[in-house]
């Protein structure tokens, strides 16, 4: 930091009055654009032109306590000022790095402390500023801004690009100077709601997604428009205005499959260090290489693993490269290399899964399969079974009798003696139901090349805390049409001969639908897509001087980016997720239809977990519940973060709403709080449910409810993808053939080789290297990730209260991260290691971690939704 001084001289002005100027020195922080977007020196060569005309990079600091009538009694603006010594700074590199500038204020004392300042980049090109400081402001000393925001060239804007310094105010507290000012720039973040909108644009608006088909291709590609209807509501996204479709104006058109310039606001873009690139190129590079040089691989043995041998050779030995043309000619070598793993003439030799790398057929054990539902990569979704047999909540008038076919006398001899009352009494049964959610899109899924079931698997809870397959029920719909109700087969565990075979199999229907259902709605629909509603009203309503918008920022980093990428390339008609998840062109309907069932206030662990009847209300326990089954790693660990995140919450609110009357009283939070409702979740916006957000318990209670989601949830359900599924066989995408019935080809095939048999049942090999390459990409951590309990800049706030109570939460999480080391290393706990021996920690927060190495590690919780 430079030395701090000041200079005190007089200056007077037009009245004959003498008043002291001083000199304020500061610190400014940018950076250029990144590395891969770097292309051209010119704009670098312009820039130093610039410079030396006097068209540099413009600062003025605006008084906090002073304002000025002839600029609308807004703030007194001080004199402008130039960042120092740019032309040698920032000569030509392609490293994207931050540098520090100095710059030099004359600033009238009686103008008082800086409030805010306006930056005017008079350059060629955009930069990243990061941070501005001020050293030893009379009566104040240090004042810091926390910027993080792409500046562009001037003409770029209408209006000037103001920063205020990192001090919070609730809307009535703010100083009269900066009041106009903080008004001015929720207006700018709000747009007018029309045209296109471009890279430089810094405008959040909701739209409905209605960009996933592309109907001007044909009818194949057309896709339902998710959101605005009761059939199918949705969440919204960002809005780009880009022009409606020719074939149908309620659609947007779509850029380009390989372009990556979908709008999303400009600070909301990748903006930090390589890995951001990595993932943007990864993913296309999946897209324009992989798939045909896979296909062309795959053509070659007709699209099957002969064995389980070759589906190993992945992650031993790699796969030969065609003689075609060579993937390097398409994205950068480099980084294409470490993409695929390109060895020589090898590629596709991909990290071992955490699921075999102990053992290599431990996943088979009904053990595994049991465990994996509650320290698995989606841990969410099995619950208590309250009544015997199962049943479905679909409406029998068009769905006819959905009620399970699993009978007391098919399970009860495998109940360790318990009787089925008697374990439904002790709550020892649990379900993984993927039966309703499914069974409306049966025959429109299986008419495509999936052949799949609804499934409904019982579990029994032993006394070892492990949970024991009992039986799989699949179901079809009637062959007489879907109003006639289900046909179901009932299966149960068997070792030996073919039916240990069937049973396999059985296993395989089961995960391949609890796969799809995890991608699809525990992952996609209830992290991503929901989270982004909250981005765009908490920019468009809460100030960034606003403390629940310093609360929750640093929550939503990089969500809108990854989402819209996700809708060019991944979730869109024809995208990587239609052709490796067996819903195919129907997934993104269907999760549309399941968000029918979403309640925000569901989405707290406790009341999710008491939801799904895992859990019963004990307020003589720490949580004010009692978990069912005491060994649920997720629910264990989780419960632990949610507290500490409630905790963090309840003490920074209480910090600025004393009293409930100003959480009524607070302009900008209502208005946020009611957008959310009818515009971002608009869908939804009549639901009793929500809560009022007139009491500082609810806002507590919404405000963890979102930083879980966006935090904790999201890791729980994402960073697991490659340890347990980048071993296919184990959770399979997609099921291509029915259960072989006796007396038929595929039945003695069953018989006579079951490796391959279940191999030709499963995901085809193109679609395992093609989801294998996926989930890589999107269960690794950037090398620059900010975890639960960290912050990019110490300097956040200026309120030592709020750091001090934020302090106190990242410690509590270092306390949870070595209870859960200790858990994992008591052997009592049999599900958080299990079989495979894969040790659970995807809720490991990781704050302590400071070599933030990134990669595949299966452990820490990054703020946001980042990937």
């Amino acid at each position: 930091m430079l030395e701090k001084t000041m200079e005190v001289f007089c200056a007077q002005p037009a009245d004959g009055t003498v008043r002291e100027t001083i000199k304020i020195k500061g610190t400014v922080v940018l950076m250029k654009k990144n590395v891969l977007e770097f292309k051209d020196v010119k704009a670098s060569f312009l820039d130093r032109v610039h410079e030396l005309v006097g068209k540099g990079v413009a600062v003025q600091l605006i008084s906090g306590v002073h304002q000025d009538p002839a600029n609308g009694m807004r703030g007194k603006v001080g004199k402008v000022s130039y960042l120092e010594k740019w032309a040698t700074k920032m000569s030509p590199s392609l490293k994207a790095s931050e540098t520090m500038f100095d710059i030099n204020f004359e600033w009238d004392e009686s103008m008082g402390v800086p409030g805010a300042l306006i930056i005017r980049n008079h350059h060629h090109s955009q930069f990243f500023l990061k941070t501005v400081s001020l050293e030893d402001v009379p009566e104040h000393g240090r004042v810091h801004f926390v910027c993080n925001s792409w500046v562009y060239p001037t003409h770029y804007y209408k209006y000037d690009r103001v920063f205020f310094s990192n001090k919070s105010y609730l809307p009535w507290q703010t100083p009269e100077a900066l009041r106009k000012y903080r008004e001015d720039e929720l207006i700018n973040l709000r747009g007018n709601g029309k045209g296109k909108l471009h890279e430089w644009d810094r405008v959040y608006d909701y739209a409905y997604y209605n960009d996933l088909g592309d109907p001007d291709k044909g009818q194949d590609y057309a896709r339902q428009v998710l959101g605005g209807s009761k059939e199918f509501p949705y969440p919204r996204r960002g809005r780009t205005g880009r022009k409606p479709t020719k074939t149908d104006p309620n659609s947007e058109s779509r850029l380009p499959l390989l372009s990556l310039d979908i709008y999303v606001p400009r600070d909301e873009r990748f903006g930090h260090i390589k890995f951001s690139d990595f993932l943007a190129y990864g993913l296309k590079s999946i897209a324009k290489v992989l798939v045909p040089e896979i296909k062309s691989l795959c053509d070659k043995t007709i699209n099957e693993f002969d064995s389980f041998e070759d589906v190993l050779n992945l992650y031993e030995e790699g796969v030969q490269l065609s003689n075609g043309t060579k993937p390097k000619n398409h994205i950068p070598w480099e980084m294409l290399k470490e993409l695929l793993h390109i060895d020589g003439d090898r590629f596709l030799k991909f990290p071992v899964p955490d699921v075999i790398k102990e053992d290599k057929s431990a996943w088979r054990t009904d053990e595994e399969f049991g465990r994996e539902m509650l320290a698995g990569v989606n841990p969410v979704i099995i619950s208590r079974l309250k009544e015997f047999p199962p049943t479905s909540k679909l409406d029998p008038k068009e769905y006819g009798n959905q009620k399970s076919t699993i009978t007391k006398e098919l399970i009860e001899g495998n109940m360790n003696g318990l009787t089925v009352e008697q374990a439904v009494r002790n709550n020892k049964l649990f379900i993984l139901d993927h039966h309703d959610a499914l069974m409306p899109y049966l025959t429109r899924i299986n008419s495509t090349t999936t052949k799949t079931y609804a499934s409904r698997t019982i579990l029994l809870l032993q006394d070892d805390e492990t949970l024991k397959p009992l039986a799989i029920e699949l179901s079809l719909p009637h062959p007489q049409g879907e109003s006639h109700g289900a046909i179901s087969k009932v299966f149960t565990p068997a070792k030996n001969g073919v039916e240990g075979s069937v049973w396999q199999l059985a296993k395989a229907y089961a995960a391949v639908n609890d796969s799809g259902y995890h991608q699809l709605i525990s992952h996609w629909l209830n992290t991503h897509a929901v989270i982004e509603p909250f981005i765009v009203a908490t920019n468009r309503q809460l100030s960034v001087l606003h403390p629940i918008y310093k609360l929750l920022h640093p929550h939503f980093r990089d969500t809108m980016n990854i989402n819209a990428f996700a809708r060019q390339i991944l979730i869109n008609a024809g995208g990587i997720l239609e052709m490796t998840v067996f819903p195919a062109k129907y997934a993104m309907e269907l999760s549309a239809v399941v968000y029918k069932n979403w309640v925000f206030t569901e989405q707290a662990l406790p009341a999710d977990l008491l939801n799904r009847g895992v859990a019963v209300p004990d307020s003589s326990q720490r949580h004010g519940l009692r978990l069912l089954i005491e060994d649920y790693p997720y629910a264990v660990d989780g419960l632990e973060v949610w507290s500490a995140i409630q905790t963090w919450v309840e003490e920074f609110c209480a910090l600025y709403y004393p009293t409930d009357d100003l959480v009524q009283d607070d302009c900008e939070l209502q208005s946020w709080w009611t957008e959310i409702r009818n515009e971002g979740h608009g869908d939804k916006k009549d639901e009793p449910w929500w809560p009022k957000m007139q009491t500082r318990a609810e806002l507590t209670q919404t405000c963890t409810i979102i930083i879980w989601i966006a935090s904790a949830l999201h890791a729980a359900v994402n960073f697991g993808q490659y340890p347990y599924a980048g071993y296919l066989p184990n959770r399979p995408t997609v099921s291509r053939r029915f259960m072989p019935e006796p007396g038929t080809p595929e039945y003695a095939e069953l018989e006579k080789d079951p490796n391959l048999a279940y191999l030709k049942t499963i995901t085809a090999q193109l679609q395992t290297l093609l989801g294998i390459s996926l989930i890589e990409v999107l269960s690794t951590h950037s090398s620059d990730e900010v975890y639960l309990g960290q912050r990019d800049t110490p300097e956040w706030t200026s309120d030592h209260e709020a750091l001090a109570t934020f302090q106190r939460f990242s410690e509590r999480l270092q306390e949870i991260e070595s209870k859960i080391m200790d858990m994992n290393n008591n052997k009592k706990y049999k599900n958080r290691v299990g079989p495979v021996k894969v040790p659970y920690t995807l809720l490991y927060p990781g704050t302590s971690d400071i070599s933030k190495q990134g990669g595949l590690t299966g452990r820490g919780i990054p703020n946001s939704v980042s990937v």
